[in-house]
């Protein structure tokens, strides 16, 4: 398992190590050792499954308000998808930036993203299936969302017509969350 940081503070490209042979393969997908080693230590409190079955499925941007902040680990079991989160943390330096990592099953890649951020996910593929731990439980008077398509965030998504829940055609922009909340203090 390799682990490097991405360009935000605190996000984690995490690179797994299957061991193959003609059956298939074998591979660890945590251990607490080497997540406590790297500064990554968290308890997990919840794994969710999302699957989607077409391409061009955009979901999120969400995040969740303290005292209910998630971080998560993240990964793409079928199919492919670009995983994508932006920094919503008060006195980040990269406070509104975003970055992206592809996920897939065939990458086999997670990414660790903190508390503070939001985030979402475009499919690539006609079928994609993610799993993602949180180390926080669900609160639906605390969950908040980015409208996809702000221009002020300027995310290079790879769908130019997405499929979007009606929900989150109606998140907000950046200028609306920070009149609203200016930022998340964790």
């Amino acid at each position: 398992m390799e682990i490097k940081e991405r360009k935000l503070s605190g996000v984690c490209e995490i690179t797994l190590s299957p061991i193959r042979d003609e059956r298939g393969f074998f591979m660890r997908t945590f251990d607490a050792g080497i997540f406590r080693e790297a500064g990554l230590e968290r308890i997990w409190l919840q794994e969710n499954h999302s699957r989607s079955e077409r391409k061009g499925i955009i979901r999120g941007l969400h995040f969740q308000f303290p005292p209910y902040a998630e971080t998560k680990l993240v990964r793409c079991i079928r199919g492919a998808v670009l995983d994508v989160f932006v920094d919503l943390r008060a006195g980040s330096p990269t406070f509104g930036q975003w970055d992206a990592l592809e996920l897939s099953e065939t990458n086999q890649k997670m990414v660790f993203i903190p508390r503070g951020f939001a985030h979402g996910f475009c499919t690539l593929t006609e079928e994609s299936e993610v799993l993602y731990k949180v180390d926080n439980v669900y609160n639906r008077e605390h969950e908040g969302g980015l409208l996809w398509s702000d221009p002020a965030i300027g995310i290079d998504w790879p769908a130019d017509d997405p499929i979007l829940s009606e929900k989150d055609q109606k998140n907000a922009t950046l200028a609306q969350f920070i009149h609203t909340h200016n930022a998340i203090i964790l």
